[in-house]
């Protein structure tokens, strides 16, 4: 018994809000990398470790330096979150 392929095709835009308003990711990153994703961020010294939560299509949503924040603004927007390393 074969199974058939299913084909299905997303365009960019697709792509892009996929998950949106369902999902967020959170990201650790460096005070360094800060002023690329939330250019409103008031300048930081360097090696600072902070915490990030983006929206599914990227949307910066929030800045902090406590992981746990994170996860409470996610639950609050009602967005699954997933983790990238």
């Amino acid at each position: 018994m074969g199974l058939k392929a299913i084909k299905t095709s997303l365009s960019k835009n697709d792509l892009a809000h996929l998950g949106a308003g369902e999902v967020g990711y959170i990201r650790k990153m460096r005070s360094e990398e800060v002023s690329r994703c939330f250019p409103e961020a008031p300048e930081m010294g360097p090696g600072i470790d902070l915490w990030a939560l983006f929206g599914a299509d990227g949307t910066p949503i929030l800045l902090t330096d406590n992981r746990s924040s994170t996860f409470y603004k996610a639950a609050e927007d009602e967005l699954r979150t997933v983790s990238l390393h």
